[in-house]
């Protein structure tokens, strides 16, 4: 059991058969009245925020959301598979769990898996990747004062926007968060 009064950014807790994540938290003591806790909150399955108050006394049941690294394997339709390192035991995952930077991750990425009670609720990709560009138009020097960009498609056939000077065939780094250029791959 944990208090609201023992809220911590991060904290996971069970509330009214939903499992929260405190994003941030103030304890407020007015001048009168008593003291509370203003909460903003995020459901770690359907990603809606909310913003409450509690009674610091108030108490809820811990949560624990288990983080594991998976290697993607391969994709069979909607359903994606994930080998556990440890057991080499493949996981199937629908697709609708995976988040959108899941369109730069190639096969063999290690990726973060996210479960409450055995139950998937988000893969995450590594933040940074590095892709080979398959079709883009032929770059040229110069014009690099405007920040032009132009339509690229990687290995794993997502698009994106590159500088003008890239060349297809080259390997270039991707922020997965973001799905923003970055720059070319070192070595």
């Amino acid at each position: 059991m944990i208090s609201a009064g023992e809220f911590r950014n991060g904290v996971t807790f069970e509330m009214d058969g939903q499992v929260m994540q405190v994003i941030e938290f103030q304890h407020v003591k007015p001048g009168k009245g008593s003291p509370f806790v203003r909460t903003k909150m995020k459901n770690v399955i359907t990603g809606a925020v909310v913003e409450t108050s509690f009674n610091p006394t108030q108490k809820f049941e811990n949560a624990y959301v288990e983080r594991k690294n998976m290697e993607y394997s391969y994709a069979d339709g909607d359903i994606y598979y994930f080998m556990d390192g440890e057991t080499y035991e493949l996981i199937p995952i629908d697709k609708s769990k995976l988040s959108d930077g899941f369109r730069f991750v190639k096969e063999n990425e290690v990726c973060t898996i996210s479960s409450y009670k055995g139950v998937v609720f988000a893969v995450d990709p590594p933040n940074f990747v590095t892709l080979e560009i398959t079709e883009t138009d032929p770059g040229f020097a110069g014009n690099t004062a405007t920040n032009a960009t132009k339509p690229a498609t990687l290995e794993t056939g997502a698009e994106i926007k590159v500088p003008l000077f890239i060349e297809p065939g080259e390997r270039i780094e991707i922020d997965t968060r973001t799905g923003e250029y970055l720059g070319r791959a070192k070595g």
